[in-house]
């Protein structure tokens, strides 16, 4: 059996040389390493002018989307608030092909995994806001990622989050609560339709969330991908969504013979 392709989003990033498509080597390995999946680079195309068809041609050659972390923020032009220097920096193409790549793996119950700010890309295709600064808002915790170069101590789990009753995480992990890394400046505000809560930090700052009506259309804030310390989340996520990929791989693939048999 030929193994999942997992599409993994570019960032598009200017370098000494030039602009490049780049996704941070964890991602890679987790797919890897907890799904036994290859991952493959979809790049954020700069030219918005034929996103839409590019995005249903790249779907129909991977298995599930994963949707990445990274320290650029999605344009705030997206959920209808003007920009300010807070909401710096952007990266404007990965803003256009996520949004279409996520808008498509919906309607095509596609499984797919959003972290960090692939799960505020999520929660912005299906209609959401986000906060631009979490430090702005009383009450809440330090979100933000660790000043330091020691790349343990920026991922290791900061604080906890609990499982929302009655949602897919709770069974999933086996526990109520987990404590997680958070390396982040912007949260969600206001809940795109269609999500469900599945996990809150403390100070109410929405951790997760998912859209039931699809087989695996799932997001988080923390980084799974990179979770050090005692680790319960990383591995039973990324095998969840391997399974429903392998499902759906798995219904198309029959679909596909049960066409080529009924064709004269």
């Amino acid at each position: 059996m030929p193994p999942l392709i997992i599409g993994v989003v570019c960032d598009r990033l200017e370098q000494e040389t030039g602009l490049v498509q780049a996704a941070h080597e964890s991602y890679l390995q987790a797919v890897a390493h907890y799904m036994q999946a290859l991952p493959v680079l979809l790049p954020a195309l700069p030219d918005a002018s034929d996103i839409a068809r590019t995005a249903d041609t790249l779907l129909d050659r991977i298995d599930g989307l994963l949707l990445t972390g990274h320290r650029s923020n999605i344009h705030p032009s997206h959920y209808g608030q003007p920009e300010t220097p807070r909401h710096a920096p952007f990266d404007r193409a990965r803003d256009r092909t996520a949004l279409a790549l996520i808008t498509q793996a919906i309607a095509r119950d596609m499984p797919l995994l959003a972290i960090c700010r692939g799960f505020q890309e999520l929660n912005v295709a299906c209609g959401g806001t986000l906060h631009a600064d979490i430090d702005a808002i009383e009450g809440r915790l330090n979100h933000r990622r660790p000043d330091t170069p020691d790349r343990n101590a920026r991922y290791a789990a900061r604080h906890s989050v609990a499982f929302t009753e009655g949602g897919v995480l709770r069974p999933l992990f086996g526990v109520a609560e987990a404590r997680v890394n958070s390396l982040h400046d912007q949260s969600i505000d206001r809940l795109g339709d269609g999500l469900s809560i599945e996990a809150k930090s403390p100070d109410g700052l929405i951790e997760a969330a998912r859209r039931p009506d699809n087989r695996f259309c799932l997001g988080v804030q923390w980084h799974p991908e990179y979770q050090t310390g005692e680790n319960i989340l990383s591995e039973p996520l990324f095998a969840a969504f391997a399974a429903q990929a392998r499902r759906r791989d798995a219904a198309s693939a029959s679909a596909t013979i049960g066409r080529n048999i009924s064709t004269p």
